[in-house]
């Protein structure tokens, strides 16, 4: 299963290249998520660590029924929301409203996994696509990008979000984003 799943996504990743949010591939932005993916390892506050893990994981165990896949989740979520002073829930957010918590997604424009990273990222920093799969790389790489496009937009959530997901000028994806982080995400 696990061979014919990276092998659907090799496949995708090459016949996805008019993709809406291939507007994306800004330099700076390559340059920053090269930075992020040679980025050292997350030390935490063990303490702070654990608040987390017990106010997101009941939510998170209603989607995910594998254990370990959602403390490796939560984990990395937490360590890119520090890394990236971004509010957690948001990441939760947009890892629900984009793959469902599903890292073997692949969407009909092509990107792939947790937080739909679009498969020609891999290939601008001389990765495999099969690492879009993998839980730490897509979700440093997702949070990489949100938080581009937050700084890009002096923190406004709604037009970052649109530039996240390629539909700049249309509220429905930011809508939903944010109706999950106020309803389901929340955190402190």
């Amino acid at each position: 299963m696990h061979m014919l799943r990276t092998l659907l996504l090799l496949t995708l990743g090459c016949f996805c290249a008019n993709a809406l949010a291939d507007r994306q591939q800004d330099p700076e932005l390559g340059k920053l998520l090269q930075q992020a993916l040679t980025a050292g390892q997350c030390f935490e506050d063990k303490y702070d660590q654990q608040v987390w893990l017990a106010a997101m994981e009941p939510q998170l165990k209603r989607i995910l029924q594998d254990q370990a896949e959602r403390a490796e989740i939560l984990y990395h979520v937490h360590c890119e929301a520090k890394r990236l002073q971004l509010p957690p829930g948001l990441i939760m957010s947009v890892i629900d409203v984009e793959s469902r918590f599903d890292r073997w997604a692949v969407s009909y424009a092509g990107a792939v996994g947790l937080m739909q990273v679009m498969p020609f990222w891999p290939r601008e920093l001389g990765m495999s696509n099969e690492e879009l799969v993998r839980i730490p790389q897509n979700i440093r790489m997702g949070c990489t990008i949100l938080k581009f496009y937050l700084d890009r937009e002096k923190g406004d959530y709604t037009r970052a979000l649109a530039r996240y997901n390629g539909s700049v000028g249309r509220r429905n994806y930011s809508d939903l984003v944010l109706t999950r982080l106020a309803n389901r995400w929340q955190y402190r």
